[in-house]
């Protein structure tokens, strides 16, 4: 992200896993300045993010909030200057690209997962998604470049 990320800017970027944004990025929960309330996935994501209280604070103020406040609270992961963000952005998608695309899948169904159940569910859960990998080709690709000092390639899903 980059520039202003007001409003729908702010329903995007919380829907997203990952959110870089560049030094001179802004964020506004702008509805309320605007007498509706923000309805696309801001109220019921930013509060899992930030916490119930700052999320809060930004819905009723529509306070702007710079990227270092942004990276402290939790909304961002990381704050890059602008010039880099799109090099930062790209090399962090080529890098999460180039894993098992069964590993990335499950890593991220099974954190959802986890975030909305005990850890004992999690467990079970993550249990369950890996005993169906231990079986796929991800895995005896991932050994044989390890054990043959290259890089794994992995079929698409």
């Amino acid at each position: 992200m980059q520039g202003a990320c007001f409003g729908g800017g702010v329903d995007l970027a919380v829907a997203c896993d990952i959110r870089v944004c560049a030094d001179d990025t802004k964020f506004c929960v702008k509805e309320v300045d605007l007498a509706i309330v923000a309805d696309i996935g801001t109220l019921q994501r930013l509060p899992l993010l930030v916490g119930h209280g700052i999320a809060l604070e930004w819905a009723l103020t529509a306070r702007v909030v710079d990227a270092e406040e942004a990276l402290a609270a939790g909304l961002v992961t990381k704050v890059v200057p602008s010039q880099e963000l799109l090099a930062v952005a790209t090399e962090l998608a080529q890098n999460i690209a180039q894993k098992s695309p069964l590993a990335t899948q499950g890593t991220k169904t099974a954190a959802l997962h986890s975030r909305d159940h005990s850890v004992e569910d999690g467990l079970v859960f993550v249990a369950h998604l890996n005993s169906a990998r231990l079986q796929s080709a991800d895995l005896d690709e991932a050994m044989a470049a390890k054990f043959g000092n290259r890089k794994p390639t992995y079929a698409k899903l």
